[in-house]
């Protein structure tokens, strides 16, 4: 399996053509992968990714992440499969409860979403090796096989809570960890070392990934106004024991959630406080976020800059070149 080291997330709220700007643009500065994000409400990621592909050469690429609620987790398996073949190989599976908040506008719920996640990517895996599956657990399927060989696909599982987290360190090939502050990359260290305490040697290595928030300008004001939308969400679906460890107003993010569930974005921004962006975003100069990566790796051994990377995305993405370039020669 081939680690990455740095990577980004992008958006599909922006034209597929321009997302694949911007991901040959990360590769040319010094990027090793591209994740796309998704939600509902935003252009297909599967869509971005196939035209991403054809407008790399090398750039590791992947939903960051998929929910096996919306599309059913066979049919999730063969949409990896093909954009893996399309890619001459360079794809990695994101999978992931996803947001509750956007799911619930669908009418879905996250019941057993530990179970439903654990489930998807071990069925994929098994029809990507060529088998023919049978399963009836969070998912029905019935002699379920894809008729093109595919081989395997890092699988990398997006996490927060300790549960998510160890069972990615036992079961899969990374973990996605949502958070931005050393402080939860130094609690998410215990978990993954649980996790690995259970892992099988056959498995091989393990990438405990940092996917934290990012938002990079030369003026810091800016870079932290642009980062509201985002820390929005991520405080919206965070847990109790989260929102605790950074002393944060647990009933300010409910109120968040409900003005996101509703539909209500401009009000769920505005709520968003100062300690919310602190705590859940990497946000300010090129010298500031170059330090806190930096704290932040002292834990994690790969980094994704993720959504909304700054006020402008083209030049967020040559800062973050320059970033990865101060940390590599520290």
């Amino acid at each position: 399996m081939e680690l990455l080291m740095y990577g980004l997330e992008l958006t599909p709220e922006h034209p597929v053509a321009t997302l694949s700007d911007f991901a040959a643009a990360a590769e040319s500065v010094g990027f090793d992968a591209a994740f796309v994000s998704h939600h509902y409400n935003n252009r297909d990621q599967f869509m971005a990714l196939t035209d991403i592909a054809r407008e790399t050469d090398d750039l590791l690429i992947g939903p960051g992440i998929a929910n096996p609620y919306e599309t059913h987790p066979v049919t999730l398996a063969s949409r990896m499969a093909t954009l893996e073949e399309l890619s001459d190989g360079r794809g990695l599976f994101g999978i992931g409860p996803g947001d509750k908040s956007t799911l619930a506008n669908l009418g879905y719920e996250q019941d057993g979403a530990l179970r439903r996640t654990l489930e998807t990517f071990k069925v994929a895996q098994k029809l990507w090796a060529g088998e023919r599956i049978d399963h009836d657990g969070t998912f029905q399927a019935e002699d379920a096989a894809l008729n093109y060989e595919v081989g395997s696909i890092p699988v990398y599982v997006g996490a927060q809570g300790p549960h998510m987290t160890r069972m990615a360190a036992k079961h899969a090939d990374g973990v996605l960890f949502n958070g931005s502050h050393p402080r939860d990359y130094e609690w998410a260290a215990k978990q993954v070392a649980q996790g690995l305490d259970d892992r099988p040697d056959h498995r091989g290595e393990f990438d405990f990934g940092a996917y934290a928030s990012v938002s990079i300008a030369e003026d810091e004001a800016a870079a932290r106004e642009a980062a509201r939308p985002p820390v929005a969400f991520i405080a919206g679906s965070a847990a109790p024991p989260l929102l605790d460890r950074h002393d944060l107003d647990r009933e300010r993010a409910e109120e968040i959630s409900a003005a996101i569930s509703r539909g209500d974005f401009e009000d769920a921004f505005a709520a968003v406080s100062p300690a919310m962006l602190e705590a859940f975003c990497i946000a300010g100069t090129p010298e500031t976020v170059a330090d806190r990566i930096a704290g932040v790796l002292e834990h994690a051994d790969s980094f994704v800059a993720g959504s909304p990377l700054g006020p402008d995305i083209g030049t967020a993405i040559e800062l973050l070149g320059d970033v990865i370039d101060r940390i590599d020669q520290a």
